[in-house]
């Protein structure tokens, strides 16, 4: 899901001439994209799994239902206060002395983070796990196939 995410801000950065978010020369080992490194790539690749594993024993489990009926997901609850928790600390990032992490529109900020790009990655997280075995197989190749055309297509092109 990242890498989607971070696919289209180079894709956004190439047409308008500056992407909604990038990483700083001065802060990271390894830029990967334009606004992914090698820290956040690897924050990314477990961040996932640590939110599927904060999830009650019951991933069934609803919130505020009556007699089982109605309420809300604990897996929609968790994506929703892991994305909050995330953006927040990216705020945290943007604000730092050493332009750690960039917000290039004055815009672009906790709310944007939090709506389009944390909720559907820590829906993803705690709902694709337990998925049907194919519904979860056809999703993730899916998505890494998207991800990988696009890189195929978009690397020689010049636009990433």
């Amino acid at each position: 899901m990242h890498w989607l995410y971070e696919i289209c801000n180079a894709i956004i950065g190439h047409v308008s001439g500056y992407p909604l978010w990038s990483v700083s020369n001065d802060s990271t080992t390894f830029i990967l994209l334009i606004g992914v490194c090698w820290e956040l790539s690897m924050m990314f690749s477990i961040a996932g799994m640590i939110s599927f594993k904060m999830l009650p024993k019951d991933r069934t489990k609803r919130y505020f239902s009556k007699n089982g009926k109605g309420g809300i997901s604990c897996k929609l609850v968790g994506a929703i206060e892991m994305a909050l928790l995330f953006a927040l600390f990216e705020s945290f990032l943007a604000g730092t002395s050493n332009h750690s992490f960039i917000w290039v529109y004055k815009w672009w900020g906790v709310l944007p983070v939090f709506v389009t790009t944390y909720i559907p990655f820590f829906l993803a997280s705690n709902y694709v796990p337990d998925m049907e075995p194919k519904k979860r197989r056809n999703f993730l190749i899916g998505l890494w196939g998207l991800d990988a055309l696009l890189l195929i297509v978009l690397i020689p092109m010049g636009i990433i």
